[in-house]
């Protein structure tokens, strides 16, 4: 008995238009492209440890842990005048203690903290929708 060719799938659904999806961000941007408990790689370059990312500019940020956080490490951001910081703490979240939650909202920025990872994927997509974001991101250990 001859072999049957096999079924090929198709590229494109019958009777779609096929569209690209994947959202434009401008060559200037800063986006996430990856992370470890190293630290990331973000627009192609490898940044060791916590960093803070800009949609125009990575820092390094020299923060080790939850703990260490203050309006004051977070003062390379506001030049920036984000209206959202994604802070992502590490492997779990963690609440963001009220006095800093206050101090930010006093600055009209919203803090939201979660996981490195989901900081991460949120922060590009605010990026791609034009959105003023920032992420202070510690690596997930």
């Amino acid at each position: 008995m001859p072999a049957r060719p096999r079924a090929r799938a198709s590229p494109r659904l019958p009777g779609h238009l096929e569209l690209d999806v994947t959202p434009l961000v401008p060559k200037d941007r800063q986006v996430i492209d990856s992370y470890s408990a190293e630290g990331f790689r973000v627009s192609g370059i490898v940044h060791k440890g916590a960093i803070l990312v800009l949609p125009r500019a990575t820092l390094p940020w020299p923060v080790a842990a939850m703990a260490d956080i203050s309006l004051e490490s977070l003062e390379p951001i506001f030049g920036a005048e984000p209206r959202v910081l994604l802070l992502g703490c590490g492997s779990r979240m963690t609440l963001v203690p009220p006095s800093l939650r206050h101090a930010l909202r006093q600055r009209e920025i919203v803090v939201d903290a979660m996981d490195t990872g989901a900081a991460c994927r949120t922060y590009n997509v605010l990026l791609a929708e034009d959105r003023r974001v920032a992420a202070a991101l510690l690596p997930p250990r």
